[in-house]
């Protein structure tokens, strides 16, 4: 540490500065020529952002509020939610939506058979909406989970990114 103070220090004296002032400006010189350097690495070699896949749901007014949450069973046991697919990725991409609905979440993805598929294709920046319908007649609690699943040709099958690709609307159905 000493023999870098002595360096900061010479280099201040061969600038004509007294050794505080020759100490701050050639820490404040390395200071710049390091942030030069990073800048020169970031707008040159710019690491371009992960691509991402995502689903949503809204609500009939098409806002994130008010969402079905009791029916009747038999007498008004179907709702609509508009639900929205967006590709990030970078690329076109195949997707499926799987629409199930179970009494438990104990793994992800949800270990039931769909009651509903939807299969779409899209370009980069694009976007999917469709209105989803679901109808559950048997009393008791639900979720209804909207999975978005994506096809991976290096494995030549649809894949379920759980982190990220999924919705759940909890349910419940009366008599």
């Amino acid at each position: 540490m000493r023999i870098r103070l002595e360096r900061a220090k010479s280099i201040g004296e061969k600038i004509g500065l007294n050794d505080d002032k020759g100490y701050l400006v050639a820490v404040a010189l390395a200071l710049i020529i390091i942030s030069s350097l990073l800048a020169g690495y970031y707008l040159l070699y710019k690491p371009a952002p992960e691509g991402y896949s995502t689903i949503y749901m809204l609500d009939a007014h098409n806002k994130a509020e008010n969402y079905p949450q009791v029916l009747v069973a038999n007498q008004n046991s179907t709702f609509s939610v508009p639900l929205s697919v967006v590709n990030n990725m970078g690329w076109t991409v195949q997707y499926q939506v799987l629409v199930k609905i179970t009494t438990n979440l104990d793994s992800s993805p949800v270990n039931v058979q769909p009651t509903e598929t939807y299969n779409m294709t899209l370009k980069n920046g694009q976007t999917w909406q469709n209105s989803v319908s679901v109808t559950e007649n048997q009393v008791g609690s639900y979720w209804v989970v909207f999975e978005l699943w994506y096809y991976n040709p290096s494995v030549m099958a649809y894949q379920f990114n759980p982190a990220a690709n999924y919705c759940v609307l909890p349910i419940q159905v009366v008599s």
